[in-house]
């Protein structure tokens, strides 16, 4: 009782500790976070060279891009393949982690740890081996001497290789929402004589969802803001929006840059508000 007493009253020291060793945190998070993004839509008003302020106007038109037929190109394209990995990231990667999660081997944890890691190096790395193999003549055709897939720049391509970059985002959520799921429902559901298939899509879908949303949206959000896949593994053949953000900045035309990028930030932070508004407890996000 003693013991808790001196607890209690150690706590709110140690909370105001906490809150002063946090507050260098903030700051960099204010300057290098914050500050940019105002910057962004200060830029998305205003007409001038660079970022030259001696000859700046205030003006609207720098929203026209957003009408350009590329733009639009870039926006579907960006979409259509942001959904497609998306989908396909949670029909492989809910077989991975429940196959997983129902085996019995002993090193669960290190293949969970061996499927994760690609999230660990370089994403450039893993893209230009990705080109490599997929070219007709490779390091794989070289030592097993079997027909290269020769794929690069097709949209086969790219979508094979935002699957296999983001494919690990979403592993580990599902894994861990699978390991919260109560023993004792599967239990009661084989004492009321359930078939595999229906106690799979009746209790354990339904228990797992939260780890399939918040999976989703570490994999959606990334594809659909990215441009390196499609520049290295597309060639730049194909552009998604990203690329036009580049382009954008690279050419100096900050204006137009910002204004594209304050846009996928707001499609973000709307997907987020949305997932936060039907999980209140904010479980999904962790």
């Amino acid at each position: 009782m003693q013991n808790n007493r001196q607890r209690l009253k150690a706590t709110p020291y140690h909370a105001h500790h906490l809150d002063r060793l946090s507050k260098p945190y903030f700051w960099w998070l204010y300057i290098f976070a914050c500050f940019p993004v105002l910057i962004m839509v200060f830029l998305m008003f205003v007409d001038t060279e660079g970022i030259r302020l001696d000859e700046m106007e205030f003006t609207m038109y720098n929203f026209t891009l957003l009408s350009n037929q590329s733009v639009l190109i870039a926006f579907y394209n960006s979409l259509k393949y942001s959904l497609l990995t998306t989908l396909l990231c949670i029909f492989f990667g809910y077989l991975l982690a429940y196959t997983l999660f129902k085996s019995n081997l002993k090193n669960k944890y290190l293949i969970l740890l061996l499927l994760i890691l690609p999230m660990w190096t370089n994403i450039l790395l893993r893209i230009t081996a990705l080109a490599n193999i997929f070219k007709p003549n490779n390091i794989l055709t070289d030592l097993l001497g079997i027909p290269g897939l020769n794929i690069i720049g097709t949209d086969w391509a790219i979508l094979l290789g935002m699957v296999f970059t983001y494919l690990p985002f979403i592993v580990l959520p599902i894994y861990t929402s699978l390991e919260k799921i109560d023993p004792s429902l599967e239990e009661a559901a084989n004492d009321l004589g359930v078939t595999d298939f229906t106690k799979f899509w009746k209790v354990i879908v339904p228990l797992s969802l939260k780890g399939v949303f918040s999976g989703s949206l570490m994999v959606f959000l990334p594809c659909l803001s990215g441009f390196a896949i499609p520049k290295v593994l597309g060639e730049g053949k194909i552009l998604l929006i990203g690329n036009i953000i580049e382009q954008n900045f690279i050419n100096m035309s900050y204006n137009y840059g910002a204004v594209l990028a304050v846009l996928i930030l707001i499609i973000i932070l709307g997907a987020i508000a949305v997932i936060n508004k039907i999980d209140k407890e904010g479980e999904m996000l962790l």
